[in-house]
């Protein structure tokens, strides 16, 4: 409910702090006085339209503050929930209003969007008079109406459920579908594909791979020729060896007949030749080491052009030749098992759609026995609200061979106000003061289902006689044990029914020439004096204060 009303500076209000209690309470005065001016802060506060009018003669900017008390479970603390708003505590919007039209807005002293403020303060707060046509202007509206008065708000989010299941099931088969025949318009080139991509086998890493090995032989390839033309110089017809070995023997033999004269030459040669065959050895195994195959080479090389030559004509890296190959027989694949399980993804749609249609149709013959009772107890309620001869029905339109999140009905709320005429929509059908009046009908037949924990009505008395507007503080009394009620009115009848009675009034503040709007709190010796001017005008008698007196004993 709304615990607490704080306004600052708007319009005529400078400094203003309202304090609600559960069950009726009603707002009176004399036109002009300001009413208004509270409604139209509370509607700020819950996210309405801003406006730098508002704003209070000589300020820069007001500011409205509505604390509410809900449970802990209502659904604007879950909708708050769901965008991070901390719902700890009573819930604080707050709106502040600039001069120059600008507005920020705040729940629990975190920034939100007015948007969200707006989502959270319809789920708080229902404001109806009679040109307010919210309630009834959106058929969307009627349907939720009929499902919470009976009781098929669950019933009606499973079919929403089942719904967007078959749909989908819808997608998922048409996806499948659009992809099966892409796949056969390009068969036979994914078959010709897989088939050389099979063929060639690209592997991971292969092509880093060859080419290390390419380069490898290469290069041996070309440092071969200056290793064999070594080996050839040491061991061939024209090598230095034996004709060093020839000289050594014949030094030697000569070394005997000059001593001391040769020995040093002989030892060096020697030395010479046995380094001439350890370079001989290290030529013929670096010749070893360099030998390859050509034939090799030429595989590397032929293998490497055919995995470059496939990535160009696929249009991707070689090393995306292996993932390519994985997909395009994955997509053959889907190509030979496509029909089994489009088969399958049919029967899937089948059997979800099947399951929307049966729960939709259940939940229509339980609006159509809801709707049969919510039109008896809105019948019951006009005779008293001065409308007995009119009535009202919900014609529900249903399309079995359609279907939407909501089910196969479309839910409208039709009115006849006089026998004779034509029966039709409520809103084109009826007045001002008669749309009110079913609105408070349709309230009281909800009781508190469907509803907002807190219900603002805007003068829906006006125009109506004594009986009428006593059967409205009636019904506002009877609506008030199950939800918190405010009306703005002027109808004595209803004013003598509430639990609490403001005074809204509007006068100069003291020692200036400013003008103030007050609300007061009044006690029962109060509440007599101004049911009394409500009954009798400027004048009050003592009559009139009888006549009040009346009232508060037989309202209260």
């Amino acid at each position: 409910m709304l615990a607490q009303l704080s306004i600052r500076d708007i319009v005529l209000i400078e400094r203003l702090d309202l304090a609600f209690e559960p069950g009726l309470s009603v707002l009176t005065g004399e036109t002009g006085a300001g009413k208004s001016i509270l409604l139209d802060s509370l509607s700020l506060a819950l996210g309405g339209r801003g406006d730098g009018s508002l704003v209070r003669h000589g300020t820069d900017r007001g500011q409205v503050t509505a604390v509410f008390d809900v449970p802990m479970q209502h659904s604007a603390r879950s909708l708050l929930r769901d965008n991070g708003i901390d719902d700890d505590g009573d819930l604080i919007f707050r709106r502040q209003q600039s001069a120059d039209g600008r507005t920020k807005a705040y729940v629990n002293d975190q920034p939100v969007s007015v948007q969200l403020m707006r989502q959270a303060g319809q789920l708080l707060v229902e404001i109806h008079g009679q040109h307010d046509d919210r309630a009834l202007v959106d058929t969307d509206a009627h349907r939720l109406l009929l499902d919470a008065f009976g009781g098929l708000s669950e019933a009606a989010t499973d079919v929403g459920t089942l719904y967007h299941h078959w749909k989908e099931a819808e997608r998922t088969l048409r996806r499948h579908r659009e992809k099966v025949e892409a796949a056969a318009r390009e068969a036979d080139y994914l078959r010709s594909s897989v088939e050389e991509l099979e063929i060639l086998s690209p592997q991971d890493g292969e092509e880093d791979a060859l080419a290390e090995v390419r380069a490898r032989m290469m290069k041996a390839e070309r440092i071969a020729g200056d290793i064999n033309e070594a080996s050839e110089f040491l061991n061939g017809n024209a090598s230095p060896v034996p004709l060093i070995a020839a000289l050594v023997r014949r030094l030697e033999r000569k070394s005997h007949e000059a001593p001391g004269l040769l020995e040093e030459t002989v030892e060096l040669l020697d030395l010479a030749l046995n380094q001439l065959s350890d370079a001989q050895t290290a030529v013929e195994t670096a010749l070893r080491k360099t030998e390859y195959d050509p034939k090799e080479l030429e595989r590397t090389e032929e293998r490497l052009f055919a995995l470059r030559a496939a990535a160009r004509k696929y249009s991707v890296p070689v090393t995306g030749l292996p993932a390519l190959a994985a997909k395009m027989i994955a997509d053959l694949a889907d190509l030979d098992a496509g029909e089994e399980r489009l088969v399958q993804l049919q029967a899937r749609l089948t059997e979800a759609r099947a399951a929307f249609e049966i729960s939709a149709r259940s939940l229509s013959q339980k609006r159509h026995h809801a709707a049969d009772a919510l039109a008896a107890a809105v019948m019951a309620e006009l005779p008293a609200l001065k409308l007995e001869r009119a009535r009202f029905t919900v014609e529900i339109t249903t399309d079995p061979e359609g279907g939407a999140e909501e089910g196969i009905d479309t839910v409208e709320f039709h009115v006849q106000t006089n026998p004779g005429t034509r029966p039709g929509p409520i809103m084109k059908v009826a007045s001002g003061g008669e749309l009110s009046r079913f609105l408070l009908a349709l309230k009281v037949a909800l009781a508190d289902r469907g509803s907002a924990p807190t219900l603002v009505f805007d003068e829906i008395d006006t125009g109506v006689g004594g009986a009428v507007a006593d059967a409205i503080g009636q019904r506002l009394k009877r609506l008030s044990s199950t939800v918190q009620v405010l009306s703005v009115t002027h109808a004595p009848q209803v004013a003598a029914r509430a639990a609490t009675h403001l005074l809204i009034s509007k006068g100069p503040v003291e020692g200036s020439e400013t003008v103030a709007t007050r609300v007061a709190r009044m006690d029962e010796g109060a509440r007599t004096e101004e049911i009394a001017r409500m009954l009798a005008g400027a004048s009050v008698t003592d009559e009139a204060r009888a006549a009040a007196a009346r009232l508060l004993s037989g309202g209260t």
